[in-house]
């Protein structure tokens, strides 16, 4: 039988650590599969798309800046990239090339993981309106949150947000925050706000009552200063490297036929790559 291959492709691509995921499953399972990172250049993709068959891969991820062309490309989508409006994983079936969205899949199981019980509440504030943030929020109806509230500098991104995904999503500018979180059981920051270079606070976790849960998407520094101030007064953390790794499972399941799991093992290797680069 002939090598399974898979790949993920952005531009660049160096920094994806998707690679060290996908052989360490590959390996642990002892599945005769690839799995590489190929760079392509906006300008080259719909090139690189038709001639995924031909190159004997069955599929793989797209990462910045081909999530939107990659939706805008593939002939049939899942229901998550259509309401995301993004694709981050592709694969056929039947000869037709598919594409998914696994990022509100992999925030909820990393929730599920860590927190158990965090989707009993009905409040969550989402600081941030990006890409990312949609998914979340996708995640967030899917699990039954009848109200949340969208915190961006931009107001105008938050409302378009607002209204694509409908009743009990709401818009508001970031002075509104702290008032905004004093009845909110879940804070996500989707924000670049506490990554390497960019270290600050987005929301003060002081604002939120004693119950809530805070996570934050950003996995660079692990411990971000929002986790950092939500541990520091009591609340419940959990870090946004879950989420990357929950992420791959869908993708790996559909190339090389077995459902993969996310162990401690997996996490260790992850965070001694991001020890070794800092």
């Amino acid at each position: 039988m002939a090598e399974l291959k898979a790949f993920v492709c952005g531009h660049p691509i160096a920094h994806s650590r998707s690679p060290l995921i996908h052989s360490h499953w590959l390996k642990s399972y002892g599945i005769d599969g690839s799995y590489t990172a190929i760079d392509v250049a906006p300008t080259d993709f719909a090139v690189f798309l038709s001639g995924l068959a031909a190159a004997g891969l069955r599929g793989g991820n797209v990462t910045i800046p081909h999530k939107e062309a990659a939706f805008a490309a593939v002939q049939r989508r899942d229901e998550a990239a259509e309401q995301i409006g993004a694709v981050n994983t592709l694969w056929f079936e039947d000869g037709v090339l598919w594409g998914g969205n696994t990022d509100a899949y992999g925030f909820a199981a990393n929730l599920d993981h860590f927190a158990p019980g965090w989707a009993k509440g009905d409040v969550a504030v989402v600081l941030g309106a990006g890409g990312a943030s949609r998914a979340i929020i996708h995640a967030l109806k899917q699990r039954g949150f009848k109200d949340i509230r969208i915190v961006n500098r931009t107001v105008a991104r938050a409302e378009q947000l607002a209204n694509q995904f409908g009743a009990g999503i709401t818009a508001h500018p970031q002075a509104a925050t702290p008032e905004l979180l004093g009845d909110a059981s879940l804070l996500v920051n989707t924000t670049a706000l506490g990554m390497h270079g960019n270290e600050g606070l987005p929301a003060d976790p002081a604002n939120l009552p004693g119950h809530a849960i805070v996570t934050d998407i950003v996995y660079v520094p692990l411990e971000t200063p929002l986790l950092t101030a939500a541990k520091a007064r009591g609340l419940k953390t959990v870090d946004g490297l879950g989420m990357l790794l929950h992420q791959a499972v869908p993708g790996f399941e559909r190339w090389f036929g077995k459902r993969p799991e996310v162990t401690a093992e997996l996490r260790n290797l992850i965070v001694a790559d991001m020890d070794r680069k800092k």
